[in-house]
């Protein structure tokens, strides 16, 4: 069985998109549409990586970070976002990596299969 990772992003078309571009490459993908469920599903599955949009309503993605970190020590996370002022925001030290948002997902994919092979 595949690599099991965890999408949550707010945006449904992202979700999308991101789920579509990850199940190219072998992965198994479950997607959440906040940190709420991101959280519930996380607890419930063995992830082996989630992606984690920084800005979604209630709980933002490094909020979720820190508690996934919690969770289980070594589940990989990447955080996504549109903004690239959060690369200094020092919470996103709990992230293994941090990608700009885009609709080329080659940065993306380069880092998922990195942060899965170390």
């Amino acid at each position: 069985m595949g690599k099991k990772v965890l999408v949550a992003d707010d945006e449904p078309n992202m979700r999308l998109l991101i789920r579509e571009e990850l199940e190219e490459m072998g992965l198994e993908v479950e997607e959440a549409s906040n940190g709420e469920e991101a959280l519930e599903k996380f607890q419930k599955g063995n992830f082996d990586l989630v992606t984690l949009d920084i800005e979604m309503p209630g709980m933002n993605g490094l909020e979720i970070a820190g508690k996934l970190r919690e969770m289980k020590k070594d589940v990989k996370i990447i955080l996504l976002t549109a903004y690239s002022h959060y690369k200094s925001d020092l919470a996103s030290w709990a992230a293994d990596s941090y990608v700009v948002k885009s609709m080329d997902f080659t940065e993306l994919k380069e880092e998922v299969k990195r942060l899965l092979n170390s």
